[in-house]
This record gives C-alpha cells, sequence and structure tokens, in this order.
C-alpha cells in the first residue's frame, strides 16, 4: 500500500504536497511520465550572461524555460506552478557561499529574480526502466550520485567552473542499451558522458559524492555511468559569487505538467570542455 496521501503520477498533486508541506523527501520516481529540472534563480544583471553560459553548454544545461523578470513561474512548464514554494528544498547562495537551506523563499523573491528550469536526468528514468535497464538506486529507495570531474566548461561572463556529472550503477548490457535510449533526449542530458575508469574523468573516490548523497557503490558486475548534471550550474555561479543565487536542494527538483515524450528529440546539443 502506498505511503503517500496524494496521486504520486500527477505533477500537479506533487506540486501541491510539497507546497502543502505535506510531502519534502526527494522527487526522483514522482510523476514519472512528465518532466523534471533542476532550478536556477539569479539577479536580472546576470541572467543573460547564465543563459549564454547554458547555451554553450547545452549537454550539462539544456534550458527547459526562464521566467520574465520577478515572476516566479515559467507558465509553459505549468500554469499553477509558483518557483517559491513547489520545490521541496532551496539552497541560497550570498556571495558564491551556501547560507541556508530553506523550504521555501516566498520572502526571499525579489521583483528582479529571473528563474531558470533546467534538464534533469530524472526525467529520462522512467524512459528507462519502460526500456528494461534496471536501475538499483531506484530499486532501493535512493538517488543517483553526482561528482565534481576535471572537465572544464565554456565560460560565459563570470560563469565558468568544472562539469558535474551523475552516475548510475549499470549492468553492461543495461549501460549499452541506457546510452542507446538517452541518446534521444538531450534536453535531459543526452547519452553519457563517460562509463567506466572515474578516475579518467577526475573523479578520485566514488565514496565521496558531491552533495553527499546518492548510490556510489557498485556491484562486480556493473559499471559506473556517468551523465553530464544540471548541478553544473551551482558551481559557476558559486565561482561567479552572486550576490545572491537560489537552486534547488539536492535531489528535490521542479516538477512540470510537460509529458517527457512532448520534448523535442534534438540532436544538436554536444558537451564543449
Amino acid at each position: 500500500m502506498s505511503t503517500y496521501d496524494f496521486d504520486i503520477r500527477s505533477p500537479a498533486a506533487v506540486r501541491r504536497a510539497i507546497r502543502d508541506g505535506r510531502y519534502r523527501g526527494f522527487t526522483s520516481g514522482l510523476a514519472p511520465d512528465h518532466v523534471q529540472g533542476n532550478l536556477m534563480i539569479v539577479p536580472r544583471a546576470h541572467a543573460d550572461d547564465f543563459e549564454r553560459y547554458c547555451q554553450r553548454n547545452p549537454r550539462a544545461l539544456p534550458v527547459l524555460g526562464r521566467s520574465r523578470p520577478g515572476e516566479p513561474r515559467v507558465s509553459e512548464l505549468a500554469a499553477d506552478m509558483d518557483l517559491r514554494t513547489d520545490v521541496g528544498g532551496y539552497t541560497v547562495f550570498r556571495d558564491g557561499e551556501p547560507v541556508a537551506t530553506p523550504v521555501s523563499i516566498a520572502d526571499l523573491w525579489r521583483d528582479d529574480l529571473v528563474a531558470f528550469v533546467l534538464g534533469c536526468s530524472f526525467s529520462f528514468e522512467a524512459v528507462l526502466q519502460r526500456a528494461g535497464v534496471r536501475l538499483r538506486h531506484l530499486d532501493e529507495g535512493t538517488v543517483s550520485a553526482m561528482y565534481v570531474t576535471g572537465l572544464q566548461t565554456e565560460a560565459a561572463g563570470p560563469f565558468a567552473g568544472p562539469l558535474v556529472v551523475s552516475m548510475r550503477a549499470l549492468r553492461a548490457a543495461d549501460a549499452i542499451r541506457a546510452i542507446t535510449v538517452s541518446q534521444h533526449y538531450p534536453m535531459f542530458h543526452g547519452e553519457p558522458v563517460h562509463l567506466g575508469a572515474p578516475e579518467l574523468i577526475g573523479i578520485a573516490d566514488l565514496s565521496a559524492p558531491y552533495g553527499g548523497h546518492g548510490l556510489t557503490t557498485l556491484m562486480p558486475d556493473e559499471l559506473p555511468v556517468f551523465w553530464a548534471c544540471g548541478a553544473t550550474a551551482q558551481l559557476a555561479a558559486r565561482a561567479a559569487r552572486l550576490p545572491l543565487c537560489i537552486t534547488h536542494h539536492k535531489a528535490h527538483m521542479v516538477v512540470t505538467d510537460v509529458p517527457v515524450t512532448d520534448l523535442p528529440h534534438r540532436s544538436d546539443t554536444g558537451i564543449r570542455t
């Protein structure tokens, strides 16, 4: 029997549960047929530079939507969205340093803030599962781990820094299938950027993930498979030392009304390092 008091397949129901404080867990596995996204909120003065940074690094930072200044929603992603309350947790950065992890940012909202929703690999996990790929982290009730690599992104304005990746532990046959499937979803980071030998992309220790959460252990028959990750934006914003920047906290993503199958399957993205 489900322990949820809301319809976990409905993105609107998920957002209401988060808004009302009835759900504070990670959003992986919720609204599985709908797009989830990373959240990045910056002052208007830095928004165009940040968008250029995303355009120069589309594999890690595919832009699903951008708000108008002062509007806490991206209407094309969900009509009833309120980005001040509908994300289960936020991280607030001031001058590049994390200072708070609130469950609401209503009291921090300003007329000059611009929100970006960026593609997230949570969105294609249900697609992978339907294709027969076993995702052990979901079976075990956790999320994919993230790591900071030694690969550098292409700078734009004050935004620069290393690529962050998410890792899934997959058997060889599942890894091949996952590559074949995910390459058709560039708005969710596309195909992996690397598999096996994490040290080749500058990851020294799988037991020390960025953010300190997620599945980090491998079974003897599994390979680590790495996808570009939207958390790349957090490190770039920290390096830019913005006076204020707000992101989602860990795996609390923006849940949208957009069906996964509705996004264009473009093939024009590519990582730039």
